[in-house]
């Protein structure tokens, strides 16, 4: 897989990050601190995220509840 990652301009397989993962998170955004620590900075990209989602068209198909977090 090294030679592939790096062909497909991925990098190679560290820590929690496998690049064979990369075909399995298309519309998913996730950001989490590992440490557990909460910051201002998480809620910025977490939004960020949403904003990255919805530009690629990647939302729910009910246009009444995509914008209020599914609830009512």
């Amino acid at each position: 897989m090294g030679e592939e990652a790096l062909m497909m301009g991925l990098p190679e397989r560290q820590g929690l990050y496998d690049p064979r993962n990369e075909h399995d998170s298309c519309g998913v955004g996730f950001v989490a601190n590992i440490k557990g620590e909460k910051s201002h900075d998480i809620i910025r990209r977490g939004l960020q995220i949403l904003v990255n989602l919805d530009h690629r068209g990647a939302v729910g198909a009910d246009p009444h509840r995509r914008h209020r977090g599914g609830r009512d």
